[in-house]
């Protein structure tokens, strides 16, 4: 296959940051995508709908002339959101649902949740308006390896959620082993995020020549058999997976540093690296639902009506993208890559 039209996919995991990262990195989730769900993790978060309505004004003022883009945003979980907070993101239209972080898991997460069940009052309202919740799997116990925290989190805290609130619509994002894959299988109502990192490389690719540090983030790389399970996930055809890249921007300064920052820029080649790994088992035609079908319907929006085209063309990843102060590095910089978005 030489050339491949598919519907306008939608990114259901972004990171685009604020001010001048903002303007930098959204052309090229436009250039791609119709929608994405943004992530509230900016500091301060974004806790409340008047909070999420000011970060959509500012995402909007950002979209490139001539082009259409909609901004679909979520808030911040805290341990005191507000229930009636819910409420009113349900009636706002423009909020699709509630991200939880762990406390101290993540960029930008020191006002996540410091007990999960501190949040069962919400869980209940997000259950009753049908208002999803998006969920950072992991621990953050400093005893478990960081190698099994989604796994541990998917067996001491997500399970019991799952039968404390059986109707409430999650989605496991940015899922990293096989034993995501069997828990998003096993349980109605709960859906799966996945990102190009993830079917792309292993946690080889960390090390390789040195420490890579634009192929880390979290949930970190994972061993071969995991890979292989997220692939297999993604090109199955089931609706329960769908396209979230999360795309998150550091500039060079804080990726390359003794305490560098979690993260994989994506957003610059997103479509091309996920058409790369489906086409490494020979699953193409499996693109289009995975990419424009199955997170639509999760979130109950129409599809999109568009098309977008990629072409079999060899190209070279930028080695950067340039920023005011600094520069951004894109995943696999100035390596080369097969397809291309026409």
């Amino acid at each position: 296959m030489q050339k491949l039209t598919i519907t306008r996919p939608d990114d259901w995991h972004l990171h685009v940051r604020d001010g001048v990262m903002l303007k930098a990195v959204l052309p090229h989730t436009v250039r791609q995508f119709s929608r994405a769900i943004i992530m509230p993790n900016l500091k301060p978060p974004v806790r409340s709908v008047a909070d999420a309505a000011a970060y959509r004004d500012r995402i909007i003022a950002a979209i490139p002339a001539g082009q259409q883009f909609e901004p679909l945003m979520t808030l911040y979980l805290t341990d005191n959101t507000d229930p009636e907070e819910i409420i009113a993101a349900k009636a706002s239209q423009f909020v699709k649902a509630v991200k939880y972080y762990p406390a101290g898991a993540t960029t930008n997460s020191d006002f996540g949740v410091t007990d999960i069940r501190k949040c069962d009052r919400v869980f209940a309202a997000m259950q009753q308006v049908d208002m999803p919740l998006l969920l950072h799997g992991e621990v953050t116990d400093k005893g478990v390896d960081v190698f099994d925290r989604e796994k541990i989190f998917i067996e001491q805290q997500l399970l019991p959620l799952k039968q404390r609130f059986p109707n409430l619509r999650i989605v496991l994002e940015h899922i990293t082993t096989s034993d995501a894959v069997q828990f998003v299988l096993a349980h109605n109502h709960v859906a799966a995020t996945i990102t190009p990192q993830h079917l792309l490389f292993n946690r080889n690719a960390l090390f390789q020549g040195g420490i890579r540090p634009h192929f880390y983030c979290l949930p970190i790389l994972k061993h071969e058999q995991h890979r292989r399970a997220i692939l297999q996930a993604a090109t199955s055809g089931n609706p329960k997976f769908f396209l979230g890249t999360d795309s998150a921007p550091h500039d060079r300064n804080n990726k390359e540093t003794s305490c560098g920052c979690a993260g994989c820029y994506s957003a610059l080649h997103a479509m091309e690296l996920y058409a790369e790994a489906f086409e490494s088992v020979d699953a193409l035609d499996k693109l289009e639902a995975f990419a424009s079908f199955h997170g639509p319907d999760f979130y109950k929006l129409p599809r999109n009506t568009q098309q977008i085209t990629l072409v079999k063309t060899p190209w070279r990843i930028p080695d950067q993208v340039p920023l005011p102060e600094s520069e951004l590095v894109p995943l696999r910089a100035g390596e080369e890559m097969t397809w291309q978005m026409a």
